[in-house]
């Protein structure tokens, strides 16, 4: 039973994120069994239901008046809306660098589990401002998104 919850995971030895961290810098990671190849897996992670959808139109809006991107920069691989950086058998890794933030999310798959990580990088105080106020919403989102997961890899 445990191995099919989502679960709170320490980012896994293999991850790229580990080449970015610094201190101070925000990471989180969940993870779920599954077998799924990360790329199929971000594929379904980032289907956000419509009540995630329309948490992340009401961001937009907000963030707008402060020149924040609103769907992140034009690329010609995306998963949802995040431009990938890196995919490969093991891991994809997509995001993007703003005037507040820079962050990325990878979706790892290995032993029978998929991660799911986030890392962040605030540039200053509107950074730190925004990360508090989206965090229970982003916990709530990737939660949901792993569950989603599980049940599309049973």
């Amino acid at each position: 039973m445990f191995k099919s919850r989502v679960t709170r995971s320490a980012l896994p030895a293999s991850s790229l994120l580990h080449k970015r961290l610094q201190d101070g810098d925000f990471l989180d990671c969940f993870s779920v069994a599954s077998d799924l190849p990360p790329r199929r897996a971000a594929d379904i992670i980032t289907a956000f239901p419509s009540w995630a959808m329309a948490l992340v139109r009401l961001r937009g809006m907000l963030v707008a008046p402060f020149g924040l991107s609103r769907t992140g920069p034009e690329a010609a691989d995306k998963v949802g809306i995040f431009p990938v950086e890196h995919d490969s058998a093991s891991e994809v890794i997509a995001g993007f660098n703003d005037r507040h933030l820079d962050f990325r999310v990878s979706v790892l798959s290995e032993n029978g589990r998929v991660s799911l990580a986030t890392w962040v990088h605030r540039h200053n105080l509107g950074g730190r401002l925004y990360l508090a106020a989206i965090l229970p919403f982003h916990i709530l989102i990737v939660r949901n998104a792993l569950a989603r997961l599980r049940h599309a890899s049973a």
